[in-house]
């Protein structure tokens, strides 16, 4: 491929404040759109089983808009149909009008000539004719989610229901819990959207853009992992999707932008906060590395023994970067900052000011400070923490 002449040239700093700013941390928010409009700024909100302080999809809107109900969140999600569930970046919810986007994925399933999990004759058309009688149905409802206790050894209804989300016969209306409620994609999604008729082309030139303005400046793989794209299929269509390629300070790639983002420069207040590992602002960990020098790496599924940083380590932002770590619990009405990597005594009062804020968020009256990778600043942190809720 080659690349074209850059139209613009970009410092690190510029960079990184276009990606701040594209993911929703510089500015003022949007509050009017509230939760529906974070979703569809971002394009893909990552789904986790993983629950600590919040899921991981009721983390990514209170970061960006402070304490919004987690109730709020969910039915901003999947009241009304204006979100359904797919393969994007990972399992993630996506703007509904993003449907006819993915009939290139939607296709590709429908092709695949092998899967993990036998589909047993005739329990794909009667997990259909059920939903169409009964539904909306969890599998649990339809059959049994799992034929043993063992978390991969689904029954047939479970594999039947999750070929069919996969092919967009079946839709995620909403999540029960954790389980998933399944519904005919015919009865909810509306009808001017139910259709695969784009091609191959079209889709994948759609979701480059997107991911180009979501992320404010990327490089291929950047823009590819967004979406889970193959590099081919980004430079197949990169040419025709409005993004334009730039170069920036530092980075050894060359790397694509959203004209608009390059018209004004970012401007406003940053927020503060806490963010979850899945986050899509530090989701891929090169990317995180190079734009803002920090190494991120999720441990929950690293043995406990070769833990460096916690379970579930949440990056710090303040200021535009990322100035810590707090690997959180709850206990009752009791936030528990397990382990607390700062990156510096000035980093104390932002991360004081997260876990505060994030105490509040989730009922807890109290925060308790374990360990922190500099001791000396135990105390001071804990202080400061004491004297924001007072």
């Amino acid at each position: 491929m080659t690349t074209p002449r850059p139209t613009a040239e970009l410092t690190a700093d510029e960079a990184r404040r276009l990606a701040l700013r594209a993911q929703g941390f510089l500015g003022a928010p949007d509050r009017r759109s509230g939760v529906r409009g974070i979703l569809r700024h971002l394009g893909a909100i990552q789904l986790d089983t993983i629950s600590v302080l919040a899921r991981s999809h009721e983390l990514v809107p209170y970061a960006r808009l402070g304490a919004v109900g987690r109730k709020t969140v969910e039915n901003a999600y999947w009241k009304d149909t204006h979100a359904f569930e797919y393969w994007s970046h990972a399992a993630c919810i996506l703007p509904i009008e993003e449907w006819p986007h993915f009939a290139f994925r939607r296709r590709a399933y429908r092709n695949r000539p092998h899967w993990n999990h036998e589909l047993p004759d005739g329990v794909y058309d009667q997990v259909i004719k059920q939903l169409r009688s009964e539904g909306p149905l969890t599998a649990t409802e339809l059959g049994g989610a799992k034929k043993t206790s063992d978390w991969w050894d689904w029954s047939g209804s479970k594999v039947a229901v999750e070929r069919a989300l996969m092919y967009g016969e079946v839709v995620c209306v909403e999540r029960r819990g954790w389980k998933r409620l399944y519904d005919l994609a015919e009865r909810a999604v509306p009808a001017s959207l139910l259709h695969d008729e784009l091609d191959d082309t079209e889709c994948l030139r759609r979701l480059v853009r997107l991911a180009g303005q979501s992320l404010g400046v990327g490089t291929r793989a950047d823009i590819a992992d967004y979406h889970r794209l193959k590099g081919e299929q980004v430079d197949a269509v990169i040419a025709d999707s409005g993004l334009v390629p730039v170069t920036v300070e530092g980075w050894s790639k060359p790397a694509w932008a959203a004209p608009a983002a390059l018209e004004t420069p970012p401007r406003g207040r940053h927020r503060t906060t806490l963010l979850s590992p899945f986050d899509s602002l530090i989701w891929e960990r090169a990317r995180t590395e190079r734009i803002f020098g920090f190494t991120h790496r999720l441990e929950a599924y690293v043995p406990k023994q070769k833990r460096v940083y916690g379970y579930f380590a949440m990056p710090v932002l303040a200021g535009g970067r990322l100035v810590g770590r707090v690997d959180p619990a709850r206990e009752g009405g009791t936030l528990v900052a397990r382990q607390v990597t700062l990156d510096g005594p000035k980093a104390v009062a932002a991360v004081a000011q997260a876990l505060a804020e994030a105490a509040t968020w989730v009922d807890c009256t109290d925060v308790r400070v374990e360990r922190v990778d500099t001791p000396a600043l135990r105390e001071p942190l804990t202080k400061e923490i004491a004297r924001i809720l007072g």
